[in-house]
C-alpha cells in the first residue's frame, strides 16, 4: 500500500455510508414534500408553532390522519414535535430543506448552462439567417 490513509477500506465504507445517509435524508424530504397537505402544513408552520389540531383544521381530516402527516414530516426532519400536557406542538425545522435546495440548485445550474447555450445557438442562427437575407 502506497498511501495507507487513502487505501484504507474502512474510510471508503465510511464515505459510502455518509453518501447513503444523505440519500436517505433527501428521499424522506422529497417524499414528505410530495404531498400537498404536508406542504400546506409546513407553510403554516413557517409562521410559528402549531398544535396538530390547528394543522388539521384547514383540511377535512381527523386528528389521526393529521398525526400521520406530522409523522412523515418528523421522519424527514422537517418538523419537531414537543408534548405539553395533552397538546402536541409542532414547529418547523428548515435544515433538511437546505439540503434539498442544494440538490435542486445543482440541477438548476445544469439546465441554466444548457438553456443559455441553446439561446446563444438560436441567436447565432437568427443572425446567420438575417445576414443571408440581407445579402440578396
Amino acid at each position: 500500500m502506497l498511501n495507507q490513509t487513502v487505501d484504507k477500506p474502512s474510510s471508503a465504507i465510511y464515505l459510502n455510508h455518509m453518501v447513503e445517509q444523505q440519500a436517505i435524508v433527501l428521499d424522506r424530504v422529497f417524499h414528505a414534500l410530495a404531498d400537498p397537505t404536508r406542504r400546506a402544513m409546513l407553510k403554516s408552520l413557517a409562521s410559528g408553532e402549531r398544535r396538530i389540531g390547528e394543522l388539521a383544521s384547514p383540511f377535512s381530516m381527523s386528528l389521526a390522519a393529521a398525526s400521520k402527516h406530522v409523522r412523515v414530516l418528523e421522519q424527514a426532519g422537517l418538523i419537531r414535535r414537543r408534548v405539553e400536557g395533552r397538546a402536541h406542538l409542532c414547529r418547523l425545522n428548515p435544515d433538511p430543506l437546505a439540503a434539498a435546495d442544494e440538490w435542486l440548485h445543482f440541477y438548476e445550474r445544469f439546465w441554466r448552462k444548457r438553456l443559455d447555450a441553446l439561446e446563444e445557438a438560436l441567436k447565432a442562427e437568427d443572425a446567420s439567417e438575417g445576414d443571408h437575407h440581407d445579402g440578396r
